[in-house]
């Protein structure tokens, strides 16, 4: 049996914040001085970032926070259970506005699977059992929940539904990712923490995939590869702290991916015989991980515009954003070219490479 992804739903958080009242408020929250701000300034600029979102209004209004405290220190910063509470609060709201995007397209009832993503927040009875409630799915759908993997989380979630879709019986499985980044900017002045707050916005993002070819447009999933850059292991990382989610991320991760990219790419090339694509969906971990990819993949800007487009526009949302690149293509006209296929490139805690080729079903 084949997996097709038959529909895509995104959605985020109703605060919308330049990338420039983003460096205001970690700029206070750091009480940077000198050329330490000023280098600050050049990260931020040097993002590519125009625009994030948020489900935490304190960005946008200096000096009337409801989540971060009323002074000029902003001290003591929120601790892990006061994020994820919030975490808590939101993920639902934001999670179902995606979902529903997909289930315009089938009766809820006939969802068979439900696979929920994050690595921002975690509570039991959890959301994949808010969503089955609220969504009014059956009581009996077969539930997974994938956590802690970060950026490359949703690689891993199409592969658990292709998996369930390599059934006699009919598969509706439904996908969720939900991130909420923001919770977890952190105060102290690392180099760490300075990229990380640099990054990342929440979002929410959400697939619809089943083992009976649709009768509209559709994408089927071709071939994987993953593999592990071993020398990057600690590059990249995620740990549970005192004041939320702690997020190690080097610099030196692009050069990291540069070495371990071809390799990669070769294996997943001999594997499924295809070496040339259409279109691209990479991860926008950051501008200069995007640049790499593109001098591997011997691609132009242009050939990316989508990757390129999401990280302009909302920044890293850990393992949600690649469906907001995958929607892009989705909802650009590419759906019209059959045949067509699509190489995606995701990357995260590992250091972990993921690939997946999707082939388009046009209908036309």
């Amino acid at each position: 049996m084949s997996t097709f992804i038959q529909a895509i739903g995104t959605a985020v958080p109703q605060y919308v914040i330049s990338q420039n009242e983003v460096l205001q408020f970690m700029l206070k929250a750091h009480q940077l001085k000198g050329e330490d701000r000023k280098n600050l300034e050049v990260l931020y600029r040097a993002t590519g970032i125009q625009t994030r979102y948020s489900v935490i209004k304190d960005y946008l209004q200096p000096d009337q926070n409801e989540f971060f405290p009323n002074n000029e220190e902003l001290t003591p910063f929120p601790d892990t259970r006061q994020r994820q509470q919030k975490y808590r609060d939101e993920a639902l709201e934001l999670s179902l506005t995606a979902a529903k995007k997909c289930l315009e397209t089938i009766d809820p009832s006939k969802i068979t699977h439900l696979i929920t993503v994050s690595c921002t927040g975690m509570y039991a009875p959890g959301l994949d059992i808010d969503l089955v409630n609220h969504l009014r799915l059956s009581p009996e759908v077969k539930r997974t929940a994938i956590n802690f993997m970060g950026c490359y989380a949703a690689f891993n979630a199409i592969k658990v539904a292709d998996a369930f879709c390599h059934s006699d019986k009919p598969v509706n499985a439904l996908v969720v990712c939900t991130e909420l980044c923001t919770l977890h900017f952190q105060k102290d002045n690392t180099e760490n923490n300075f990229l990380a707050n640099a990054l990342f916005g929440d979002g929410s993002s959400a697939l619809l995939l089943t083992n009976q070819k649709p009768a509209t447009p559709s994408l089927e999933v071709s071939h994987f590869y993953s593999t592990l850059q071993t020398e990057g292991h600690e590059e990249m990382a995620w740990d549970i702290g005192n004041t939320g989610f702690e997020m190690k991320l080097s610099a030196y991760v692009p050069d990291f991916l540069k070495k371990g990219i071809d390799p990669m790419l070769n294996r997943l090339w001999e594997e499924s015989n295809q070496r040339e694509f259409d279109y691209y969906i990479l991860h926008p971990g950051g501008k200069r991980i995007l640049q790499v990819l593109e001098e591997k993949l011997g691609i132009g800007a242009s050939e990316n515009h989508f990757s390129r487009q999401v990280l302009k526009k909302f920044g890293n949302m850990s393992s949600a954003t690649i469906l907001f690149v995958l929607e892009a293509l989705w909802n650009s006209g590419a759906m019209k070219n059959d045949q067509y296929n699509v190489l995606g490139l995701a990357f995260g805690p590992g250091l972990t490479l993921e690939s997946m080729i999707l082939t388009i079903h046009s209908h036309e």
